[in-house]
């Protein structure tokens, strides 16, 4: 007789367990859908406010700031970022209009931030042209070293032109190279040769400015050779110490006025320091 009545205490104890756990589900569905409730409430509520302030009037750009423009106009950055004077600044995406405004090739770099309450502001670097390399097409480098854009006939002319080098030692504006990529120097000697000619060529008081290099010519084992003031004036430079090598040339230029030949020269070979050679004009 024992036996059976703990059989049936057994049967009500299970019993009573599988209630306690059928509320204690219920309960937790009842709290879910709660939670989703106020979830979908506030989702509502969050929407209808931006909505609200996206169309406010009291957000509309009265005053569309840009800065940083050399060669591109306030037009151009209008229409490319897709933004307008009343346009509400809150609507704006500043991220999308940042990513329209890097797709055009002379922007190296842009911010755009509101000015609450009606101001929007952008501002943009754009990139400084340096040169242009030739490899069959023309494309122009920044003054990083970096090819940004291919060259057309709406680009500066006066740049000089590089030949003798590839698209790869100079890398592309926003991508890395293996090397750099490595941590490794970026570019081999003769790129890094071209690069400390030009940035002598952009200093003050320079013996040989940029604007008066039509060419340089690079050959991998021999250096840099310069054509300068017209394309008849050849300048060899070769590898290294061009600070030397262009001040030899500043006392060179001096000698030559003195003796007004300073036009009648032909080609300087300053590949060698201590034994500079010159070749004048014949004249007939």
């Amino acid at each position: 007789m024992k036996t059976k009545k703990s059989r049936k205490n057994i049967r009500k104890g299970e019993k009573k367990k599988r209630h306690l756990k059928f509320f204690h589900r219920l309960r937790f569905g009842f709290n879910v859908c709660v939670g989703i409730m106020v979830l979908a409430a506030t989702t509502c509520v969050f929407i209808l406010v931006h909505d609200v302030l996206t169309h406010s009037d009291y957000f509309k750009a009265e005053k569309l700031t840009i800065k940083g423009l050399h060669r591109l106009t306030k037009e151009q950055i209008v229409r490319h970022a897709q933004v307008h004077a009343g346009v509400n600044i809150l609507a704006v995406n500043l991220s999308l209009t940042r990513k329209r405004l890097l797709e055009h090739p002379w922007i190296a770099e842009v911010e755009v931030s509101r000015e609450i309450p009606s101001g929007l502001s952008i501002h943009i670097r754009e990139h400084r042209p340096l040169a242009i390399i030739d490899v069959g097409r023309k494309l122009l480098i920044n003054r990083q070293g970096k090819i940004f854009k291919e060259w057309d006939s709406s680009d500066p002319t006066h740049l000089p032109v590089i030949s003798g080098l590839n698209i790869t030692d100079f890398g592309i504006h926003g991508h890395s190279t293996p090397t750099e990529r490595r941590g490794e120097p970026k570019a081999a000697l003769p790129v890094t040769a071209v690069m400390r000619v030009l940035q002598m060529g952009e200093e003050n008081g320079s013996i040989l400015p940029n604007r008066f290099i039509k060419q340089i010519e690079v050959d991998r084992q021999m250096g840099l050779t310069l054509y300068a003031f017209d394309s008849a004036k050849k300048i060899k430079l070769g590898f290294d110490n061009y600070a030397g090598k262009y001040r030899l040339l500043e006392n060179l230029f001096e000698y030559l006025k003195r003796q007004r030949r300073f036009s009648d020269f032909e080609r300087i070979d300053l590949n060698n320091i201590d034994r500079v050679v010159v070749n004048l004009l014949r004249h007939e």
